[in-house]
Order: structure tokens, then C-alpha cells, then sequence
């Protein structure tokens, strides 16, 4: 019997546990990587080093250039107990939409120490239950931000505390719009060895700005996928990029880098297949049934059962083949999620 696409059941599979990443490769493009070809249904392992042997020249990559903030807070209320503020989104230069726990303890009005010369205030509950919270400090907002926070690991990485790696590793080499609470973790493989190696050979690299949420982690939890209210991350395409975005020889493989970059790729893009320069919120959802603009080519991790970024790589390689290269990653041991090892769909 053909399963109900727009089921949630549909994208829920087994995992052993081990296959998890607790951690990253020692380096950075040690990794392992599945290239999945949709034409012929191929399934190919290789290392993921290899990819400057199979890119050509005039072959390109588009990449996304947001940078993680230490989105965890931890302090104590005034009454000494434990606290914990994860930022969300930057509302204004002191205020952020946050997580906050103890939640119900948190009310408004309720301050949260990080060091004498720095705190925040509960000033209003969402209807979500997030918290909008006031900042005070002395000195630099991002330096106190440094000092003090940790980085937002997935919370299946099971850690009381980001280690000093993480720092680094969870971070792309190529870094630079401070803004998201989570990576693009498609682009972790990438060296800074590896994309020099890739310059020299004639692959261009472009970049976009998509600042990845915490919704990224979030499963769906509505039986029919299409009732799902999806998060809403914002994303920047300059002038200059988008020009050579559309400029592409389309006889050349272009690797979109990551489910982020394809969402802000296919939000961007117009009627005529075209990017359209700007600054802008996307709430796309996209899953089987779904007709891609742009996209071409994804690399991509394996992603959590039921999640929004499973559907939409069931929607761009079709949902038979994504279900036999999981049992395929799962049974040849490759590792999943942020941590993971890759995929190539081309």
C-alpha cells in the first residue's frame, strides 16, 4: 500500500541511538558522504574530500553565511534558584524574543543575573509561551553575549554543556552575519583547505544569509503535514549575488549547501525561475507535491524523523528514494544529524 504523503507517519523511521553525532570528525572533511543521483536511483558512498575530484570547473556552490550566536544564557533569579534565557530573534537593540526556564517562575517583570553588570527582565509573555525579555548591561551587548553565553547545541547532543570545541565546530569555516540559534550544518564539512581547493579549481562560491531557528528542530506535530504552522527565519540575498545566482550556466552543477540556503533560494525566486535580490521573513514549507523553482542540486545531513527538512528532501529527490538511502545510511552506519555525516543529491 502507498503511504499517505501528507502524513506525518510517513517520515518517521528508526534510529539506533549510536548512529547519533555527539561529536564532530576530528576534521572537518573527514566526513563520510552518500551521493544520491534522482535520474537513476543510484546510491554511491565517498568521502566527503572527494568532492573537489567530482566538481568541475564552472561548477558552483551556494552557501549560507549566517554565524551562531551564544544563544544560552545561564544565570540566577532573584531569589538565587537557576535559570536558563535561549534568544530566539533580536526585536530591537536590548529586546530579544527567548526561551525561559523555569517558565512558570519567569514571570513578567521577573530579572535573570548573568554577572553584576549584566541582566535581563521578563517584559512580556507571547502567545506561544516564548518570552520577550529586556536587556541591561555595561560596555559592548555582543562582548557581554561572548563572555557569557553558550553555544545552542541540538538537544540531542547530550552534553550539561557546550565543550570548547563546539565553539569552533559548530560554526562553518565561511561564518560571517551573526544571527542564528542554530547552524547550517551542511556546511560544517566544508575546511577552509577544502574550499581554497575548490577556488583554485574554478568552482564558484556564493553566499546567502538565512538565520537558522530554533524551529528547525521542532517535529511536526499535526497528523496532516500540510496543517502545520511553520516557523518563520529571515534571510538576505544581496544584489550582486542574486545577479550571479541568475547568471548560472544551467549546463553546470550548482550545489545548493543545506536545506537553509534552498529554502532562501526558492522563497527568493520569482515566476521566471529568477532570484530576486532583498531582505526577507520566509515561513516556506516544502514537501512532496511541491515544484521547485531553482534548486537544482542539495547537499544536505540526515535529518531527525518527522521533521520539516526530511519532507522537504523527500520532496526534492522523491520520497521512495529518500527512504531507501536512509535504510541504506542506517545500515552502512553513517552518522546522523548535526554532528553527521552528508548527502548529495544531484
Amino acid at each position: 500500500m502507498k503511504p499517505d504523503l501528507y502524513s506525518k507517519e510517513a517520515y518517521l523511521y528508526d534510529l539506533p541511538n549510536e548512529l547519533i553525532a555527539q561529536h564532530p570528525t576530528e576534521k572537518r572533511d573527514e566526513s563520510r558522504l552518500l551521493l544520491v543521483d534522482r535520474k537513476t536511483g543510484n546510491l554511491e558512498e565517498m568521502p566527503f574530500k572527494e568532492l573537489t575530484s567530482f566538481l568541475q570547473p564552472g561548477d558552483s556552490l551556494v552557501l549560507n553565511d549566517t554565524k551562531v550566536i551564544p544563544a544560552r544564557l545561564l544565570g540566577k533569579r532573584s531569589t538565587l534558584g537557576n535559570a536558563e534565557i535561549f534568544l530566539l530573534k533580536r526585536l530591537s537593540l536590548d529586546t530579544w524574543e527567548a526561551l525561559a526556564k523555569p517558565g512558570k517562575k519567569l514571570k513578567v517583570g521577573s530579572e535573570v543575573f548573568f554577572a553584576e553588570d549584566f541582566k535581563c527582565q521578563i517584559i512580556e509573555t507571547t502567545s506561544e509561551g516564548n518570552k520577550i525579555v529586556k536587556f541591561f548591561w555595561n560596555g559592548n551587548f555582543e562582548e557581554r553575549l561572548a563572555q557569557y553565553g553558550l553555544m545552542p547545541l541540538p538537544h540531542y547532543i547530550h552534553r550539561t554543556e557546550s565543550e570548547i570545541f563546539d565553539e569552533k565546530r559548530y560554526q562553518t569555516v565561511f561564518a560571517k552575519n551573526s544571527g542564528a540559534v542554530a547552524a547550517p550544518t551542511a556546511g560544517l564539512h566544508f575546511s577552509h583547505e577544502m574550499l581554497e581547493e575548490l577556488r583554485l579549481k574554478g568552482i564558484e562560491q556564493n553566499s546567502v544569509t538565512l538565520h537558522v531557528g530554533l524551529g528547525t528542530f521542532r517535529p511536526v506535530q499535526t497528523e496532516d503535514i500540510r496543517l502545520h504552522p511553520m516557523h518563520s527565519e529571515h534571510f538576505v540575498i544581496d544584489e550582486s549575488v542574486a545577479e550571479k545566482l541568475n547568471q548560472r550556466d544551467k549546463n553546470k552543477l550548482q550545489i545548493c549547501v543545506g536545506t537553509t540556503s534552498c529554502r532562501a533560494l526558492e522563497s527568493a525566486c520569482n515566476e521566471n525561475g529568477l532570484i530576486v535580490p532583498g531582505s526577507y521573513e520566509t515561513s516556506i514549507f516544502i514537501y512532496p507535491g511541491y515544484s521547485f523553482k531553482y534548486v537544482q542540486a542539495l547537499l544536505t545531513n540526515f535529518h531527525l524523523p518527522g521533521s520539516t527538512l526530511l519532507m522537504l528532501v523527500s520532496a526534492f529527490a522523491g520520497y521512495e528514494l529518500i527512504r531507501e538511502a536512509y535504510q541504506k545510511a542506517i545500515k552502512d552506519r553513517f552518522r546522523f544529524f548535526s554532528y553527521g555525516d552528508a548527502m548529495l543529491i544531484v
